[in-house]
């Protein structure tokens, strides 16, 4: 707008924040764009600290997203600043629990020989979301469990040849359910591995 003066009035520059969008933008800004405006705009110290702390904590390891916000809070950052930072990981992939759930599902299966219920459990432990843990579980096949087991077991019943069956049953048995093997699976592994003695023949005399 030009004044009569011959001067024209001048719009202060708007900064939009995060989940905002101007109404006279031509294209629509991404949610990385904004939170990376955010940062690279220096609005906010903090958010540029939140950043740091967290590509720290996943440079060690890949983190669920309750874990990151857990790292954070422990910082003393503050609850906008955390939830700008796990907006921000979540854009661009960096934290992503379905993922993560697959990765663990995998690796403790086929590194750790987990069971299910020991694959849930560490799962829970690492703050995973519930939705997450569940699809992650269904990709456990019981095929693939039930052999994993009798592998196990048959390893192990070759520590176990100087008990006597009754003995080595309990204790492979135990072995199996603490590495998160069903009750049915643990059964079928141990009679496997430690088949029962066929009966001697009785002698009769006459």
């Amino acid at each position: 707008m030009t004044r009569m003066d011959g001067t024209e009035d001048r719009l202060a520059p708007v900064s939009y924040l995060f989940g905002s969008a101007s109404d006279s933008a031509d294209e629509p800004r991404s949610e990385c764009d904004e939170i990376e405006s955010l940062l690279a705009n220096g609005l906010s110290d903090e958010l540029a600290r939140a950043a740091e702390a967290s590509q720290r904590a996943l440079a060690r390891r890949a983190l669920s997203r309750r874990e990151v916000e857990r790292v954070l809070r422990d910082k003393g950052f503050s609850e906008d600043a955390i939830g700008t930072e796990l907006a921000r990981l979540s854009a661009y992939g960096l934290v992503d629990d379905s993922a993560l759930a697959q990765d663990l599902v995998a690796s403790l299966q086929e590194r750790k020989g987990l069971g299910r219920t020991a694959i849930a459990a560490e799962l829970a432990r690492r703050l995973l979301v519930p939705s997450a843990i569940a699809y992650a579980l269904e990709l456990v096949d019981s095929g693939d469990e039930l052999a994993r087991a009798r592998e196990l077991a048959g390893k192990r019943a070759g520590q176990l040849g100087g008990l006597d069956r009754d003995t080595a049953v309990r204790r492979l048995s135990g072995y199996l359910a603490r590495r998160g093997y069903s009750g049915s699976t643990v059964r079928a592994a141990v009679e496997q591995a430690l088949p029962a003695s066929s009966p001697r023949p009785v002698v009769r005399f006459r």
